[in-house]
């Protein structure tokens, strides 16, 4: 039933208005604004605000509660969303599926070979167990039989009807349940005796195969019966060492225990930690777990970081376990951790992908090691110079060779290694060096000076020989793989790896002239196909001037000391930005931050190819040479000529065909002059070698006004003072104690 709705004609007005006329008027949107805190507007367009009589010290909201809200629905979230991917990745590759599957099946190998050898061991055991499995099915079906598992409830009821008499029923009931049970159970006992004397004469007139099999079945399955929970029957093929599950209590309790202010402060404000994580932990590439912390406000990743060691502790966790990264895609205050379920130092590594076949082509991504989740990192060595840094013994020379190995696979490449450490470690790579040199003596310095002019003089025919390329043929006035490959145009990628570069670049006499030279190579060596890969294990301003640092995009830093070294090496403020090398630990040797592959840097443990493993590599990559036809240099026994760089009496020479009258002099006339002088010495010396040759000793060429004796031209060309050259002289002798230099 409802109510009938009353007729409006019937209603009293009048005494309604009566009702109402000491009621008070309330303005909703005062109202409102005393129980939010915001203050209308009288004016639509807003030129007055009508303040309400709130306290001063009540909080008022800045912004409107619908700008505070989070959209619930918008399509533009949706189109920015990330989508996940509907078939997995190790399906989507054909390699990593193959691999997969190569894995599995030797896995089930291994695990059938193991339990196949041991059969005669389990043939044992089974037989041993036997009878205690025969007893065990003997007492269990007897207790099956006569109920037995329900005696101890018929007990009960009986000690509960002493003081209980109405329990005697109860049991009255229980006992002829239990007697009906054990009539059928007797039945059924009886008709399987029956079978099993029939199955049992069966047996006898079967042939004696079936008989054995029937007798090997049952002892299998007694002596299964018969084993022990602590004792298995099968050995254990594998053994798995299955790391404890990151939990984001693990992780909250970890950050508290750092002691770091803001973390502290935001904990004692109530801060349980639970808007801390932005996506789920989860498992990445099944060797670990990965977890994003929205750290509190004001506390930066790289504080995090930094304390990598007390984390790892907080954790519980193997050092090598817990990698901390800072996210700043997002923010500084977004921490990426990482924690591998083994220590990246030991754990076992993918192999190298090149190590018993493949070449390589330089103007595409190759391998060079793998990060804390297994995967595989690489680097693009063309059109990129790159610094190497450490401390000594933690694997920056083996991360050069492998920079160096990987260059050589390319058959069209050249490769100069020099070793100023002088301890062979890059001797695998002599048979394929255009130039190889270890030692730092000055016959050593000599040698790599000559190379370096070398390459220095066929990097400015290559700017020649590019700037008259056709636009079609050179859209971007760079080699391109193309050009690489014609070799008409000699355009080839060109390698120079120079360990502890420091030794060429404080080199007293040629140091000022290996680090210009390597300089140039640097800022203008990668559009012509020439890149350099410097080692050092003193990274500072003498080691790595700063002209050569600034201008290398790929960067290795493994284990260093300070912030100073770790900016050297990874560039400035990196180490502000959370990126230190210095939270390596002894162990972590081969493991590095490399930089400027990618956007940003990645933990990458090299792949460790040892002697034997480099000269393999070597061999595979000469043979590609010789089908190629590049053999240049001293691979191909051609010894470099270091006569222009040995000319010590070079002060004394020019000095010799510069008479007094001529104060200045070209530098044309001059090599004329001195191949007159000493034919034997100065046969084909030019006048850039001429430059080169007196630059350690501080003589400059510049720009002098003079003439051509034998062709009478006069003008203005790059030449030599004479009172210059008398300068140095003196200045060489002084510095020798006056003996002077004969």
């Amino acid at each position: 039933m409802t109510t009938p709705r009353p007729d409006p004609d019937d209603v009293d007005r009048t005494a309604a208005e009566n009702d109402v006329a000491d009621a008070e008027v309330v303005d909703l949107d005062a109202a409102r604004s005393r129980r939010t805190g915001i203050t209308p507007l009288d004016d639509p367009n807003g030129a007055d605000l009508d303040l309400d009589d709130t306290g001063a010290d009540e909080p008022v909201m800045v912004d409107s509660i619908a700008a505070q809200r989070r959209p619930r629905f918008s399509l533009a979230a949706f189109r920015d969303a990330e989508r996940v991917n509907i078939i997995p990745s190790w399906l989507r590759s054909t390699t990593e599926f193959g691999k997969n599957a190569a894995w599995a099946a030797g896995f089930g190998a291994h695990t059938l070979t193991f339990h196949s050898v041991r059969l005669p061991v389990y043939a044992v055991k089974l037989t041993a167990r036997a009878p205690r499995g025969f007893g065990r099915v003997c007492k269990g079906y007897n207790r099956w039989l006569w109920d037995l598992e329900g005696e101890p409830v018929r007990q009960s009821v009986v000690r509960a009807a002493i003081n209980k008499p109405e329990e005697a029923k109860t049991y009255d009931r229980l006992t002829n349940k239990r007697d009906r049970r054990v009539r059928w159970r007797g039945l059924i006992t009886m008709f399987l005796a029956i079978m099993l004397t029939v199955a049992i004469g069966a047996l006898m007139l079967a042939p004696v195969i079936a008989q054995y099999t029937c007798l090997v079945v049952l002892v299998a399955v007694l002596g299964y019966l018969g084993t022990s929970a602590d004792k298995p029957l099968l050995g254990t093929a594998v053994v798995r060492h299955d790391a404890a599950p990151l939990t984001s209590v693990e992780v909250f309790t970890a950050l508290a225990a750092l002691n770091i202010k803001g973390i502290n402060d935001a904990i004692r404000r109530g801060d349980d930690g639970r808007r801390w994580f932005p996506a789920p932990i989860q498992r990445e590439t099944g060797v670990g777990w990965r977890a994003e912390v929205e750290l509190p406000r004001g506390v930066t990743a790289s504080t995090v970081v930094g304390k990598r060691e007390e984390l790892a502790a907080a954790l519980t966790r193997p050092l090598g376990c817990v990698w901390p990264e800072a996210n700043a895609d997002v923010h500084p205050g977004r921490l990426i951790l990482f924690v591998a379920d083994k220590d990246m130092s030991r754990a076992k590594q993918k192999p190298f992908p090149l190590l018993k076949s493949g070449t390589v082509n330089l103007f595409k991504a190759v391998p060079f090691g793998t990060d804390p989740r297994g995967t595989l990192v690489t680097i693009t060595l063309m059109y990129a110079s790159m610094i190497i840094g450490a401390l000594p013994r933690f694997g920056k020379t083996f991360a050069l060779r492998l920079a160096l190995l990987l260059a050589c696979l390319d058959p069209r490449s050249w490769i100069l290694a020099f070793d100023l450490k002088g301890t062979g470690d890059l001797s695998p790579l002599e048979p394929v060096s255009h130039a190889y040199r270890a030692g730092d003596d000055e016959e050593d310095i000599e040698y790599v000076v000559t190379a370096l002019r070398e390459i220095h003089t066929e990097m400015r025919r290559r700017t020649k020989v590019i700037r008259d390329l056709p636009r079609d043929l050179c859209p971007e006035n760079k080699v391109t793989d193309e050009l690489a490959s014609n070799r008409k145009l000699g355009l080839h990628p060109i390698a120079i790896g120079i360990d502890e570069c420091q030794r060429g670049f404080e080199h007293p006499k040629y140091g000022a002239e290996i680090e210009e030279i390597c300089e140039d190579l640097i800022r203008r060596g990668p559009a012509v196909g020439i890149f350099l890969l410097l080692a050092t294990q003193r990274p500072d301003a003498k080691s790595l001037p700063t002209g050569i640092s600034a201008n290398a995009v790929l960067r290795f830093c493994l284990k260093v000391m300070g912030q100073t070294e770790n900016d050297m090496v990874l560039g400035t403020s990196m180490y502000r930005n959370g990126i230190r090398a210095t939270m390596f630990s002894r162990r972590d040797k081969g493991i590095g931050y490399l930089a400027g592959e990618g956007d940003e840097p990645v933990i990458v443990k090299t792949f460790e190819i040892d002697g034997p493993a480099a000269e393999a590599i070597v061999a595979r990559a000469r043979t590609a040479r010789e089908r190629y036809g590049n053999l240049t240099g001293h691979a191909a026994g051609v010894v470099l000529d270091t006569t222009a760089v040995r000319r010590d009496t070079i002060l004394e020479d020019v000095a010799a065909v510069m008479t007094d009258a001529e104060a200045k002099l070209w530098s044309t006339v001059i090599v004329k002059r001195l191949a007159v002088l000493r034919g034997d010495a100065y046969a084909g010396f030019t006048a850039d070698q001429l430059r080169e040759a007196l630059k350690p000793w501080g003589v400059r060429t510049g720009q002098v006004w003079g003439s051509d004796p034998d062709t009478g031209e006069t003008g203005n060309r790059k030449g030599i003072t004479r009172a210059h050259v008398l300068d140095a002289l003196t200045k060489r002798d002084r510095d020798a104690g006056g003996s002077g230099r004969k």
